[in-house]
């Protein structure tokens, strides 16, 4: 076993034993509570969520996943025919467009009401 390794191991196993020996014995009263955001609950944690979030949530990753997917377009114009990676690039932001099309028609993205 190197130096090295010796000393690695040695101020592990000492920073692990410190840690067991010198516990915070006084831990705060609100960390110890079941919300860390420094104040009381005032009401139910129950209570449903607008399906707005979600839908948003939902549009945000399909927009990221659609982006991730175009990536590999700019390295296919390298190929010597890039021509089937554009055709299928181009049927993503198409689908993508016609999907935010009919979420905007349908009213899906308006938040007020």
């Amino acid at each position: 076993m190197s130096k090295f390794s010796m000393m690695a191991s040695l101020i592990s196993i000492i920073l692990v034993l410190l840690n067991f020996w010198l516990p915070h014995t006084a831990p705060d009263t609100e960390k110890l509570s079941p919300y860390e955001c420094g104040f009381d609950p005032l009401g139910s944690a129950r209570l449903p969520y607008s399906m707005r979030f979600f839908l948003v949530a939902i549009l945000f990753l399909l927009f990221d996943l659609g982006i991730a997917l175009l990536l590999p377009v700019t390295w296919s114009m390298q190929l010597p025919n890039p021509i089937m990676t554009i055709t299928w690039a181009s049927v993503v932001i198409i689908l993508l467009t016609l999907g935010f099309i009919y979420e905007w028609i349908q009213g899906g993205l308006e938040w007020a009401e």
